[in-house]
């Protein structure tokens, strides 16, 4: 459809600039049939020849000036037309570029709501059609509720992405003891990955930063998810905070299939998926470093990504 939109177009603006030439032709015609017949007209009423000769050097400079101001003032004309065209391809390309980009969010976000929600459905009713050990019905609560975790966080970004489109998410700042907040948010939704030595915390004790509770717990629910999703079966995740030269440090590193350098900077647009083959395997909404990237904005957070040697990611974010 876009390749057909696209030829209409070319076909389109291809007309018009050609008519436009030959109307051009045709003006510059047009004149000259003009000053010659003035010319003629000069001729047969003047017997001085001398001034006949100067009468036909006004008419040819006039007719030279004709054609010059009828090209010009075309050429100028047929630039700003060409450059409108240009202005205007550009914007449909864009808005058929973010068109597939939510498309393609709509097709994973259907995705990622059906997972958790048949997850939990099937190990409720496991729960009631069986009679099962305590420990394994403990064993099905927890997965239930590492699923209904997930589908909130999932909600929260949406919701929060929504929110930024229409600039209604603002700061609600505080004194935050920084250490304390990632720790209870990495136990809270993380559980499962430090106890595996999955995830591993390396928190300088009170360190200390003025900002909202609830984004800044956003921007390490989204960086470490983000870890995980794309650290594929090799998750080993390490969460450093540290203070350097007056400033707090927070890096969150992984070994996952790292990020390519022309993509640091695209990865934080929204509906944004990148185009490693290995990264587009999993599923994502394309949300989650957008709302990250705005809320450290909101912040005045500086926010890098880094290689990490042999392989891998570095989150850099100072405060």
């Amino acid at each position: 459809m876009s390749k057909r939109i696209t030829f209409i177009f070319s076909l389109l603006v291809g007309y018009i600039v050609l008519q436009f030439l030959w109307w051009e032709i045709l003006l510059v015609r047009q004149s000259n049939t003009i000053i010659s017949l003035k010319q003629d007209l000069v001729s047969l009423s003047s017997t001085n020849d001398k001034i006949i000769l100067e009468d036909i050097a006004k008419l040819q400079k006039k007719k030279s000036n004709q054609v010059y101001m009828i090209v010009g003032e075309g050429t100028v004309f047929l630039l700003l037309l060409l450059f409108g065209i240009h202005k205007v391809r550009k914007s449909i390309k864009k808005e058929s570029e973010l068109a597939e980009q939510k498309s393609n969010f709509i097709s994973s976000i259907s995705h990622e709501l059906k997972t958790p929600i048949a997850a939990v459905k099937l190990q409720l009713q496991t729960l009631l059609k069986h009679d099962l050990e305590r420990s394994r019905q403990k064993e099905l609560l927890d997965s239930a509720l590492t699923e209904t975790s997930r589908l909130h966080k999932l909600v929260d970004n949406v919701l929060m992405a929504n929110q930024i489109d229409n600039q209604h998410l603002h700061a609600q700042k505080e004194q935050l003891n920084l250490s304390e907040l990632i720790d209870l948010t990495a136990k809270r939704y993380f559980l499962a990955q430090l106890e595996k030595k999955q995830l591993l915390l390396h928190l300088e004790k009170d360190v200390t930063y003025f900002g909202d509770k609830e984004l800044l717990s956003s921007i390490i629910i989204n960086l470490i998810e983000n870890a995980i999703k794309y650290s594929f079966e090799r998750i080993h995740i390490q969460v450093t905070l540290k203070k350097e030269h007056e400033q707090s440090i927070l890096e969150i590193s992984d070994q996952g299939c790292g990020i390519l350098d022309e993509e640091k900077e695209t990865v934080f647009y929204k509906f944004y998926r990148s185009g490693n083959e290995n990264t587009r395997k999993t599923k994502g909404t394309g949300i989650g470093l957008y709302i990250v990237k705005y809320i450290c904005d909101l912040h005045n957070i500086n926010i890098s990504i880094q290689p990490n040697h042999p392989q891998g990611s570095i989150f850099k974010l100072v405060f």
